[in-house]
């Protein structure tokens, strides 16, 4: 499916061309590809914005938002949203008033985004081939299921997050389960 959308795959190179480490474009530009196209939509859902997350222990915190630049300047149709894990801990501290700790890694990362299904991030290696980082796994994605993550999304986030972004209106046989 990432293979055959000329969008995703221009947007994965772009970030590619950035040098990063460790990265992937995930959320819900991934999880709405696979929803519209196991729905059978002709016309994919507009992609709200582009959430790509990287690890670098090394990287400043303004640093996300010069790659935020560069792909807005080789991307401009789309809203970037760059985002170093390692500093993710800092914002629940600063956005939210959570104590949590530092994470560990990318795949770390990601395991903690409110759906399960949304857990996911697709990369671009040198050699056009994708790499798949999902550390819950695909079942839910694939199946139509959304549930609670519950690692640091609050139940009510989690049912926030449900109805603001209209799961079950946008893709009428999804299961959603609302914690």
């Amino acid at each position: 499916m990432v293979a055959a959308s000329d969008e995703l795959m221009a947007a994965l190179r772009a970030v590619r061309s950035l040098g990063l480490r460790s990265w992937c474009i995930g959320a819900g530009a991934i999880r709405s590809l696979v929803w519209d196209t196991l729905h059978g939509f002709d016309r994919r859902s507009a992609v709200e914005d582009l959430d790509v997350v990287y690890f670098d222990v090394e990287a400043s915190p303004e640093h996300d938002a010069g790659l935020e630049n560069q792909l807005r300047s080789a991307m401009p149709g789309f809203n970037w949203e760059v985002t170093n894990q390692t500093a993710v801990h800092r914002w629940f501290a600063a956005a939210l008033g959570q104590v949590v700790p530092p994470l560990a890694s990318l795949e770390e990362g990601v395991a903690t985004w409110p759906e399960f299904a949304t857990c996911v991030g697709v990369w671009l290696n040198e050699d056009e081939s994708l790499g798949v980082v999902a550390p819950h796994g695909l079942d839910d994605l694939f199946a139509l299921r959304v549930r609670h993550n519950p690692l640091r999304a609050s139940v009510a986030t989690y049912r926030q997050r449900v109805v603001a972004k209209r799961f079950g209106e946008r893709w009428p046989r999804l299961l959603v389960e609302m914690g």
